[in-house]
């Protein structure tokens, strides 16, 4: 998942990141709202992790802003604020969740895959293609039962696979889904994770098709 954190403290930013990372997620970090409107205008999400108060602006205008342009990007709320009234209003503004600081890092990291799920058009957490369950929530694989060791990144590959299993992905594409901007990585990195999750997928009875100039695929003899 490609996740927008848009947080001005570093630490707090730092931190979070360091979470998400260590779960597969691509995180890009903005520190304010001029930033974070830089970054939505350019990127696409699963989703964004917002503070509502921010050293140029208020989280809650640019989550407006996000719905009022039709957007539909899970958004989870931070807040240091423990009154009720200004957790309701950043819900009515369009939020999917919030937290409150400080918070469990664990907690963060459940939410926003929770959010990530519910903004995926593949519905179900358990997902079979041939002979192969992938288990979005644990992140987990099986072939024919038998548990397969991937990385996170891995992971984070073959997820994006599955979900979109209908059509062909792009290189670029997927660059984007699995690396944040501050990552000095190239279309190449791509080829080694796809050359590399092909192999541990090697026994099992989907392949991953590569349709030249254009992408990849994942395809099971059952269509």
């Amino acid at each position: 998942m490609r996740i927008l954190i848009v947080e001005d403290s570093e630490d707090v930013a730092a931190a979070i990141t360091a979470a998400l990372g260590r779960a597969g997620m691509a995180c890009d970090r903005a520190a304010g709202a001029r930033e974070a409107q830089d970054y939505l205008a350019a990127e696409t999400y699963d989703v964004v992790v917002l503070d509502i108060h921010l050293p140029d602006g208020d989280g809650r205008t640019i989550l407006s802003d996000l719905r009022r342009a039709g957007s539909r990007t899970p958004v989870l709320m931070l807040t240091a604020e423990l009154e009720v009234s200004s957790r309701v209003n950043a819900l009515d503004a369009g939020a999917d969740d919030y937290l409150v600081k400080p918070f469990d890092l664990r907690e963060l990291e459940a939410r926003v895959r929770v959010l990530g799920r519910r903004g995926d058009s593949a519905g179900s957490a358990r997902i079979s293609v041939g002979d192969l369950e992938f288990d979005q929530a644990a992140r987990t694989v099986r072939i024919a039962g038998a548990a397969v060791a991937l990385t996170r990144r891995e992971v984070s590959l073959l997820g994006l696979l599955v979900a979109r299993r209908d059509r062909i992905i792009a290189k670029e594409q997927i660059l984007e889904r699995l690396f944040s901007m501050d990552e000095d990585v190239g279309l190449n990195t791509v080829e080694l994770y796809v050359a590399r999750l092909r192999k541990k997928l090697a026994a099992s009875s989907v392949s991953i098709v590569t349709h030249r100039g254009l992408g990849y695929q994942l395809t099971a003899p059952d269509g």
